[in-house]
């Protein structure tokens, strides 16, 4: 029987509670498909941090290198750790260190599901840069506190980063529907946003078989509000991928079904997989946290690992779950009931 060895870290909040959702589904979906995940649990979280003064141990990269993926809760808990100090203690970290370049969030409304906009057909792919780009850490600050203080952020573009996250997304569109659109701001940003715009042209040509779109940040959050059914694949860099993509989340119904994968194209390091919806303390521990984003999450996952006729169940699963109204609505069941209803529709 062929296992998959998983790192488990559910972080903080509600992190804990959907990943457990997230392991029951996955583990009843290998069950029926004739395979095992192995996972080993981590308690890295902000939790860890007020114990041991660090997110993770020194050698918490090396320890996570030996998994074939990782599986992540959520992070934070800004009432007693900044989220500076958590989100650069862990989440990057790993991005940075396993060359998990390719963020990957899915948008479209699941059967059952009503999202804030008329339109109901929509299906966005978002590419996001992951690793570079404004969220380097390039910067300082010097005068601290004083009135003539000073802080510099710089955003880093490498021609590297910049053209494997390009053609990355070029091919997710020729798998899909033929079009990319790639968003940027080099009307304001005349240098790394027009380095962006010319290696998107030079890219173009090696793929005559996919339609080529160029939009402004401000324009794509309008054409995401106002016709997201024209949207095919959609890459844009760390930032900017960053904030579509918690649009793309509010049109599909909100971030309880906001999955991601962090995605190491070249398989020379595991991925990370994670819902988006942060660890939300006020409700953790309730029983009353969506496990959708999770699940959903969970089956990216499989699909990376290879077991795609398992990750499609469990894509079926979610799609007959909310279709019959479950997890359709804020509030309307419990995590357990929809998790339970999952794991029904996905043996039934």
């Amino acid at each position: 029987m062929t296992s998959h060895r998983i790192a488990l870290i559910p972080g903080d909040g509600i992190g804990t509670d959907v990943s457990d959702a997230a392991m029951q589904v996955l583990h009843a979906a290998a069950a029926t498909a004739g395979f095992s995940l192995e996972t080993e649990t981590f308690p890295w979280s902000c939790a860890y941090y007020l114990e041991t003064g660090a997110m993770m141990p020194e050698d918490g990269i090396e320890t996570l290198r030996g998994f074939d993926a990782i599986y992540l809760g959520a992070v934070g808990w800004p009432d007693t750790v900044p989220d500076s100090v958590s989100l650069h203690g862990l989440l990057l970290p790993i991005r940075k260190a396993f060359d998990q370049y390719a963020n990957i969030r899915p948008h479209r409304l699941l059967p059952g599901v009503e999202g804030p906009l008329k339109s109901e057909s929509f299906d966005i792919l978002c590419i996001r840069e992951n690793t570079e780009g404004e969220y380097s850490g390039a910067g300082g600050r010097v005068h601290q506190g004083r009135d003539n203080e000073v802080a510099l952020e710089t955003s880093v573009f490498t021609r590297k980063g910049v053209e494997r996250i390009l053609r990355f997304g070029f091919e997710q569109a020729r798998a899909r529907r033929g079009h990319l659109t790639s968003v940027t701001k080099s009307n304001a940003q005349k240098y790394s946003m027009v380095f962006w715009d010319e290696m998107t042209r030079a890219l173009a040509g090696e793929y005559p078989d996919v339609t080529v779109s160029h939009m402004h940040i401000d324009a794509m959050a309008a054409r995401m509000v106002m016709a997201p059914e024209t949207l095919d694949v959609v890459v844009a860099s760390n930032l900017f991928g960053d904030i579509l993509t918690d649009l793309g989340a509010a049109i599909q119904g909100g971030l309880g079904f906001a999955a991601s994968a962090n995605i190491c194209p070249d398989r020379a390091a595991p991925s990370m997989f994670e819902p988006v919806h942060g660890s939300a303390p006020d409700i953790a521990g309730q029983n009353i946290a969506n496990p959708i984003a999770a699940i959903w999450s969970g089956a990216m996952m499989l699909h990376h690992l290879g077991e795609s006729a398992a990750a499609e169940a469990v894509e079926n699963a979610l799609s007959a779950t909310t279709a019959q109204g479950i997890g359709a609505r804020p509030g309307s069941h419990s995590t357990q009931q929809i998790t339970d209803a999952v794991i029904a529709a996905l043996q039934g």
